[in-house]
């Protein structure tokens, strides 16, 4: 929108100036003159381009004047004006000349104007323009102010967006288009306190009525900071005023309503406002259904989300994949396994793909309920389904195949997850390298790591153990040293295991002294004993003679509270007695009450006979 105040006077070069009334194209450069004096402007051909230029000279006499002219109606000046800002030549020179032409309110064209300003960024002219909006009462169409809004909100001019906000407030259709505008900006940025504000400005206009746009996107902000109570509120607001409204926008507003209960806990209080949607015949949403089901799944309303997830799915509305996520949980929660595979079923039916997440879910479900037999089955019956497994059901099913000692099943299948370029994922070396520990593939084991080292994963403290464990068994120091300075190397901390296993590796080879030394290193590192470890050790100082250590690794397990079985106790018995020491015998045998752990360790006894009996 351009307001005119002065006089333009266009002037076109011709060669012999035959008819001063006539426009034609001259081969030389025409020239447009602002004038102070009350003339009006002439205009060229648009095939003409055109040089704005100020005359700040006098203009001369009537006998003096050189190029004739003409006073066009506003409108033709507007369809000038408007070609100027179009022309990429033409639309810079025509904003700087618009601040000379604001006094004649009759002429409105801001349109090109408002688009060249925001297109080039002249945020400072946009703030005059607004002034002078507000001062000619000249206000653009909804369409542009609602443009001119969004392009504010995207550059993050929040202050030019305000400015102009009060400017449309002075025309109610304006003023409630404008701010529905600002409010879902300011939301997609997440500036809900910008959004509650331009809202309650808006309310306090007079003679302006908030549209249900506006009631969506203010509930939506209240919803977004956590606010249920101020969202129903709203929304018995809108009720009261009983405005009319589009189905699309009475959903959105009733799918925030459900949404923001259902996470404050009152889901029940949600499913209330989803049958008055229904008895009024507004759709739903498939974002309503979610929400809704989510909400009741986590507070383990089985027999309520049953009922939605199956009207969710006659309406072809299951299409969020957490939402199912959540239902796969809530049935793994309850132990009802089988659950799980309708839901899957339901997700294929409705071209839902099913994500490793809910596969991961469902099979370490039946792992840890059902075992690894059945956990196996259920693998194989959601391959048959078309499902697609992602690293972490490869890794669980693995491990599953490993401990039901299904080796060839456990090796195919992880060579389909690095042919997938699944080739990253430590657990699954882990379990496969442990496997070949198990039936004595060792260079089978050392290749996969290498291969493993090859692909850029690097090897952890699980892979360092098995490989140290199995090579102990083997008696193959020279490898377990290999691998025990490559871990330090690689700086990963030995553990617990770690220690152990090097320790029963040097005691099978019968050389103590090491055993010792790295005794004494676990127990500088702050290592807490265990029972396989002190078992381990009390064999060694009794072959050792090693008594004093022997009476100091007991004190540590008594302080420590380290529990003692049969043998570990009867090892330091035999000890102690050989080396003729009755004081600590007596110490020994009140320190320690071996009966508790004999009984124990016979009824344990009793009970495996029971079950094998059975």
């Amino acid at each position: 929108m351009v307001i005119l105040s002065r006089s333009w006077v266009a002037t076109v070069n011709h060669h012999h100036h035959a008819n001063p009334h006539s426009f034609t194209t001259s081969p030389t450069k025409p020239v447009f003159f602002l004038s102070q004096k009350p003339h009006s402007s002439h205009v060229c051909s648009s095939r003409c381009s055109l040089v704005l230029e100020e005359d700040e000279k006098k203009s001369p006499g009537p006998k003096q004047d050189k190029w004739p002219f003409f006073e066009p109606a506003p409108d033709v000046l507007n369809r000038v004006l408007s070609k100027f800002l179009r022309d990429p030549k033409t639309h810079k020179v025509s904003s700087e000349f618009y601040e000379k032409a604001k006094e004649n309110s009759e002429l409105r064209t801001t349109k090109h104007l408002i688009n060249h300003l925001v297109s080039s960024k002249s945020w400072d002219l946009l703030l005059s323009l607004c002034e002078d909006l507000r001062e000619y009462k000249a206000l653009p169409d909804p369409h542009t102010c609602t443009q001119l809004i969004r392009s504010c909100i995207r550059q993050g001019k929040f202050r030019i967006t305000h400015c102009l906000l009060n400017v449309f407030r002075a025309d109610k259709s304006l003023a409630v288009s404008s701010s529905d505008a600002a409010m879902k900006g300011f939301n997609k940025l997440q500036m809900y306190s910008s959004t509650i504000q331009v809202f309650d400005r808006m309310k306090q206009s007079v003679g302006v009525e908030p549209s249900p746009g506006c009631y969506c996107r203010i509930m939506e902000a209240h919803e977004r900071i956590g606010d249920s109570q101020k969202v129903v509120e709203l929304f018995r607001e809108f009720n009261s005023k009983r405005l009319s409204f589009l189905a699309k926008e009475s959903g959105s507003i009733y799918t925030v309503l459900c949404s923001s209960l259902a996470r404050s806990g009152r889901a029940l209080e949600a499913l209330e406002f989803l049958e008055e949607m229904k008895d009024k015949g507004i759709p739903q949403s498939s974002a309503l259904y979610s929400t809704l089901i989510r909400a009741l799944a986590e507070a383990r309303e089985v027999a309520t989300v049953e009922k939605l997830f199956k009207e969710a799915g006659e309406k072809k509305m299951l299409k969020d994949p957490e939402m199912c996520l959540k239902v796969v949980l809530m049935y793994v929660r309850e132990g009802n396994m089988e659950r799980t595979l309708e839901v899957v079923s339901a997700m294929r039916s409705s071209d839902l793909k099913v994500t490793d997440c809910i596969l991961c879910a469902i099979v370490n479900g039946f792992c840890k309920q059902r075992g690894f037999a059945e956990a196996v089955k259920a693998y194989e019956w959601l391959m048959k389904q078309e499902c697609e497994a992602g690293q972490v059901t490869y890794a669980i099913t693995i491990n599953a195949y490993c401990r039901l000692e299904e080796h060839d099943k456990a090796e195919m299948l992880f060579e389909e997850m690095v042919k997938k370029r699944f080739d990253k994922c430590v657990v699954a070396y882990s379990n496969i390298i442990d496997m070949y520990g198990k039936t004595r593939r060792l260079s089978d084991a050392v290749k996969l790591m290498a291969k493993m080292k090859q692909r850029g994963c690097r090897p952890n403290i699980w892979i360092y153990n098995a490989l140290i464990d199995m090579h102990g068994r083997a008696m193959d120091l020279r490898r377990v040293e290999k691998i025990w300075k490559e871990m330090k190397r690689m700086k990963v901390l030995p553990d617990k295991v770690s220690y152990t296993s090097m320790i029963s590796a040097y005691n099978r080879a019968r050389e103590f002294e090491m055993c010792v030394e790295l005794y004494h290193e676990f127990r500088m590192n702050r290592g807490k004993i265990d029972r396989a470890m002190a078992g381990i050790m009390v064999g060694v100082f009794s072959k050792t003679s090693r008594i004093d250590e022997l009476i100091r690794l007991l004190q540590d397990m008594k302080v420590e509270k380290t529990k003692v079985d049969a043998r570990l106790y009867t090892s330091a018995l035999n000890a102690l007695r050989d080396a003729g020491l009755d004081s600590q015998i007596r110490w020994l045998q009140e320190s320690f009450d071996i009966s508790q752990t004999t009984a124990s360790r016979y009824s344990n006894m009793k009970n495996k006979r029971t079950l094998q009996g059975s």
